[in-house]
């Protein structure tokens, strides 16, 4: 309750100011308090992260509580909500500076007190239940005594390898779903709680809410995301042909006419296909290297295209190896962190030496290194953000794909000078990660999410509907029917915790390789197949020229300022050309498609 007295006992003072100026110094003051309490927020956060004990639990419990307290502050609602009426009068920065308090404050509503401690009991209640579910591959013939229990992690271990029963791919594929209908009744609370909340801030549905963070209305969204879908349409179905009859041979099955049943895949939701390319392994070279040789060569690759070298509070801060057997318990999930919305940066990993952290460290790192392009005085702490949500993960990625590029690999000695590789080997297997993943991200998952929150889809009809989807979207189907009381969207963690956040990633792997082949192309002048960034000034100027500006302007002006174009898949399309060339001459005289996918 104490920061709403503060705030009021600063804005008076500005009453009789133009109306400019008093939206100016609200904004100012609010500013000022969120900096502080939310580096107090990261800060018991970080502790909480790295040293896993109730006692630094409950201490990020109350500084989240305590940013909560601000951020949804009924006086800070009550002023956004006024300032914005008048926009047409006001800057247009400090109206996006608005929009974001408006939009903060729409997660912790202090002036509909109930609804919002609704909310948090049930997420607390959710999350809980997806950290405590016991898993069972197999139960006895009672059909719920649990006669061989797992883990999450073993379930994705056993459907991402290579092994040829089906049978045991279909026992854990089950065993993951089971989660769904444990996880239904809590989900549908949610829906009407969060979507409750969302109205209140005068949004449609939750889901719209989130889409507003684009400056875009759900039409708009859905319209840009069925562009993407059509686009990848000749491509995705020609993975798709040339995956069914490889998996086919694998399990010795019939190739199925139409969609791929879901437990052959090496994934839960089939949002990535692993294991399908043989042969495609960097693992091998990284042997003798260190965890923190990666590290520093990830940090080698900015500092050589111009960035300044990391702080030295970055390398005192950060927890970037394995924590030691026996010891504290540290959350293994790769994380960056912008503790002060300055330049207290740091990161959160567990490098180990093999290409997945290569790919990682490179990605956390373009994370920090877009924190600090945006940490200066020119930029207002409330737009120190990506310039959109999809910018972060989109930047990060495209470092992913440069640093696993031969002409970068062999300069940094991973590959030797002279080796060769099946250059369409890695071209597929990466396309089974990239383009097999925006019919999941763009197609079921965003449809379905679109649907529950703002069509109020009714609970009795979601299993359908998500597996409609499944089979429109990425050609899969359920190894047999799924009832109404199965929920395997809820299945997702997503779906559960950050809800209608999908199309983020979606438009994040779009932007990942307009930006790329814009760097190879226009600034390079090279192969986006074969680009190499590394020691390159004009790269570095380009990247912060982009980097730098924060979420201060329009991220579709920005980016056709910067790429001379909207969001587009073209580039992405062009990229993998030379795959869909072959996958035509591999797949003649096959039976290919289904129907679905738009278009």
């Amino acid at each position: 309750m104490i920061f709403p007295l503060i705030l009021a006992l600063i804005l008076p003072a500005a009453h009789a100011a133009t109306l400019p100026e008093s939206a100016q110094q609200f904004v100012a003051d609010y500013s000022h308090l969120y900096q502080g309490v939310y580096t107090a927020s990261q800060e018991a956060s970080w502790k909480a992260s790295t040293d896993v004990t109730p006692e630094h639990e409950g201490e990020r419990t109350g500084a989240n509580q305590a940013l909560a307290n601000l951020t949804g502050s009924t006086y800070v609602i009550a002023q956004a909500r006024e300032f914005l009426k008048h926009k047409a009068e006001l800057p247009p920065q400090t109206v996006r500076e608005l929009q974001r308090i408006w939009w903060m404050a729409a997660e912790n509503p202090q002036d509909i007190p109930e609804i919002a401690s609704r909310r948090v009991e049930a997420e607390s209640k959710q999350s809980s239940a997806m950290d405590t579910f016991p898993f069972c591959a197999q139960r006895a013939p009672d059909g719920k005594t649990c006669s061989q229990p797992t883990t999450a992690n073993e379930i994705d271990d056993i459907l991402a390898s290579t092994a040829t029963d089906a049978a045991e791919h279909l026992k854990y594929w089950l065993a993951s779903k089971e989660i769904g209908a444990a996880l239904k009744p809590g989900l549908v609370d949610l829906r009407g709680l969060r979507n409750e909340v969302a109205r209140h801030f005068d949004y449609r549905s939750y889901f719209d809410l989130q889409v507003a963070w684009y400056e875009m209305s759900t039409p708009e969204m859905m319209a840009m995301l069925e562009g993407v879908l059509k686009d990848i349409q000749p491509l995705y179905e020609q993975i798709h042909c040339y995956a069914k009859y490889e998996l086919a041979q694998r399990y010795h099955q019939p190739v199925p006419q139409g969609p791929i049943p879901a437990h052959w895949l090496g994934n839960r939701w089939a949002q990535e296909w692993p294991g399908l390319v043989p042969g495609v392994d960097l693992d091998p070279y990284f042997k003798g290297r260190s965890p923190e040789w990666i590290v520093k060569k990830a940090e080698s690759f900015y500092t050589s295209t111009g960035f300044d070298p990391l702080p030295q509070n970055f390398w005192k801060n950060s927890d970037l190896y394995p924590a030691a057997p026996g010891g504290r318990k540290k959350n293994t999930h790769a994380s960056a962190w912008h503790v002060d919305l300055d330049q207290n940066v740091r990161s959160l990993q567990s490098v180990e030496p093999n290409a997945q952290w290569w790919g990682t460290a490179h990605h956390e790192l373009g994370h920090i290194f877009y924190f600090l392009s945006y940490a200066r005085p020119e930029v207002p702490i409330l737009l120190r953000d990506g310039a959109m949500r999809a910018f972060h993960e989109g930047f990060g990625d495209m470092i992913v794909i440069a640093a696993n590029q031969a002409p970068y690999l062999k300069q940094t000695g991973i590959l030797p000078a002279g080796e060769k590789i099946d250059e369409m080997a890695w071209l597929l297997a990466e396309a089974m990660d990239s383009i097999v993943f925006l019919p999941f991200a763009a197609g079921t998952m965003t449809h379905w999410e679109r649907d529950i929150y703002a069509a109020d889809l009714p609970a009795d009809q979601w299993n359908a509907r998500w597996w409609r989807y499944a089979r429109q979207y990425q050609g899969i189907e359920p190894p047999a029917p799924r009832g109404e009381a199965s929920c395997d969207a809820c299945s997702k963690t997503h779906v559960n915790d950050n809800p209608a956040y999908y199309n983020t990633y979606a438009i994040g792997t779009v932007f990942k390789y307009q930006l790329h082949d814009h760097i190879c192309r226009q600034v390079l002048h090279q192969d986006p197949r074969s680009c190499n960034y590394y020691g390159r000034k004009e790269v570095g100027d380009f990247l912060k020229s982009l980097l730098s500006k924060g979420a201060t302007e329009d991220w579709r002006r920005l980016l056709r300022e910067k790429t001379g174009s909207d969001l587009s898949s073209k580039p992405m399309m062009d990229y993998f050309q030379p795959l869909l060339d072959y996958l035509k001459q591999k797949n003649q005289g096959r039976t290919c498609g289904w129907q679905g996918l738009p278009g």
